[in-house]
């Protein structure tokens, strides 16, 4: 599934990215402020209410959405019940850098699942591309000084999200697959709704599981309310549209790289904030991201 990048799929790819950053920031930010998993919950639910004048066709008993029920309930499982709930997750016990370490192994986790479980080909510009694009993110997380990963330590949280990027690997290739009718598949709100609906039935099963441990406790204020609000529309709506299209169009396996700018894009943001200037070592680990991309999508 090696297809060449056109500029409009190539900005699909990379919305998404940026807005998983910003989640992770805000996903942190908020952590004593409310419980992982039912943040996880609010933030669909509050996204199930701006979708819904788009797509509420698809809850229609007569709907292709009930035919095909058993794959829309594991993308929900996949990419709405487990991955965020779970990165939020680590966020609670897990240092940043550990956190976004561990994420950058997406590429990795697309082949091998490709390979293992959907049938796929890996090539060898594929696993170069991998190479190029893990050098790049190793780089930005070590800020230059590679001694510095020599101190990385698995925690709670890392098992997390590697649990969570697992996931993803799995959710991003079923969208590959096409077998829904296409009024659903060809319409982006509907698609979503349809795995929103059962996405939220995992979401608040697992946030019922979070109250039953005696995790209730919310500390509502401007601060939270403005985060659920950016998280319910940006990362939730607006990257799950845009990664959809993507990977229908480059395929899981080069789409997979492009989540390598996360914590590219996650080190801006937190340069910006915390007032520290940009170094040449950002500009190096650009290069290499970007030409693991470029790498593994030519033909």
């Amino acid at each position: 599934m090696t297809q060449r990048l056109t500029p409009g799929t190539a900005v699909m790819l990379v919305i998404p990215p940026l807005l998983w950053a910003g989640n992770a920031v805000v996903g942190r930010l908020v952590h004593d402020l409310i419980p992982p998993i039912t943040l996880n919950l609010i933030r669909w639910i509050l996204a199930f209410v701006l979708l819904l004048p788009l797509a509420h066709g698809v809850l229609r008993p007569g709907s292709g959405l009930w035919p095909h029920w058993r794959r829309y309930a594991v993308l929900g499982l996949l990419g709405i019940g487990l991955y965020n709930a779970l990165q939020y997750m680590a966020l609670q016990t897990s240092t940043p850098i550990n956190v976004t370490l561990v994420g950058s192994s997406m590429p990795v986790f697309m082949l091998v699942v490709g390979a293992l479980f959907f049938g796929a080909q890996v090539t060898r510009r594929q696993l170069l591309g991998a190479l190029l694009s893990v050098c790049g993110v190793l780089l930005v997380l070590s800020r230059g000084e590679w001694a510095q990963l020599l101190a990385f330590r698995l925690v709670p949280g890392d098992i997390f999200m590697l649990l969570a990027t697992l996931s993803w690997a799995f959710y991003s290739w079923l969208l590959s697959r096409t077998t829904e009718p296409a009024d659903i598949r060809g319409d982006w709100a509907a698609f979503l709704m349809a795995q929103m609906v059962f996405g939220l039935a995992w979401s608040g099963s697992f946030a019922g599981a979070e109250w039953a441990a005696g995790r209730t406790h919310i500390e509502w204020g401007w601060p939270l309310v403005a985060a659920l609000a950016f998280i319910a529309v940006g990362p939730a709506l607006l990257a799950y549209r845009c990664w959809g299209v993507g990977v229908q169009r480059a395929g899981p396996a080069v789409a997979g790289f492009f989540v390598n700018l996360t914590p590219l894009f996650a080190g801006v943001m937190s340069a910006a904030f915390l007032g520290e200037t940009p170094r040449l070592f950002h500009g190096v680990a650009f290069l290499l991201i970007v030409g693991g991309i470029v790498v593994s999508s030519r033909r």
